[in-house]
This record gives structure tokens, C-alpha cells and sequence, in this order.
């Protein structure tokens, strides 16, 4: 049986799509309190999986939108979808072409 749920969750290898590894990948998610990290920028963190499907411009689009919002308001992180809707207010496109209802 697949597991779901929180077990699934934390299981999952989370990465930071913001913050590309120089021999390819992305850095693992989160940032410590010590110097080096001090100066990232806010991670965009999703499950490896997810960020291996997502174009260029996908991840592009989720950390920007991210960034832009004020971080940690209240003392919560700040999340932001991972896919924007589309203009017209339909449904997002995940890389796959919309033939259209039939």
C-alpha cells in the first residue's frame, strides 16, 4: 500500500527551486542560521519530484512570486502556490498542451 499523507511528506526529498547546484540539481531546502546562508535569498521549496517535471519558466514564475511577498508576517512562513492560474482565470497548465473540451 503507498503511503500518504504527513509519512509521505516528510519522507519526500525537498529542494530549494531558487538556488541551482553548479554540477546540476538544487540545493536542499531551508536555510541554517549561519553566515553563508545568511544571504539567501528566501527558498521556493518543493519535493524533488515536482521540481524535475517543472520547466525553467515555471520555476522562475513560483520564485519570483514568492519573493515578492513580505516573508515571515507574523512570525509564519509566507507560501505561495507552486503553479500560478492562468490570466483568464481558468485552470494552470502544467507543460501540457490543451486540446480543448470535446
Amino acid at each position: 500500500m503507498a503511503e500518504s499523507g504527513l509519512k509521505k511528506w516528510f519522507k519526500q526529498n525537498w529542494v530549494d527551486i531558487g538556488s541551482k547546484k553548479k554540477g546540476g540539481g538544487f540545493k536542499k531546502c531551508g536555510r541554517s542560521k549561519q553566515k553563508a546562508d545568511a544571504k539567501r535569498k528566501y527558498p521556493k521549496c518543493v519535493p524533488a519530484a515536482k521540481a524535475a517535471r517543472m520547466t525553467e519558466s515555471q520555476r522562475r514564475s513560483a520564485v519570483s512570486r514568492k519573493r515578492s511577498k513580505a516573508q515571515g508576517v507574523g512570525g509564519k512562513p509566507t507560501n505561495v502556490k507552486t503553479f500560478a492560474k492562468a490570466a483568464g482565470g481558468g485552470m494552470a497548465v502544467r507543460g501540457m498542451r490543451f486540446i480543448g473540451v470535446r
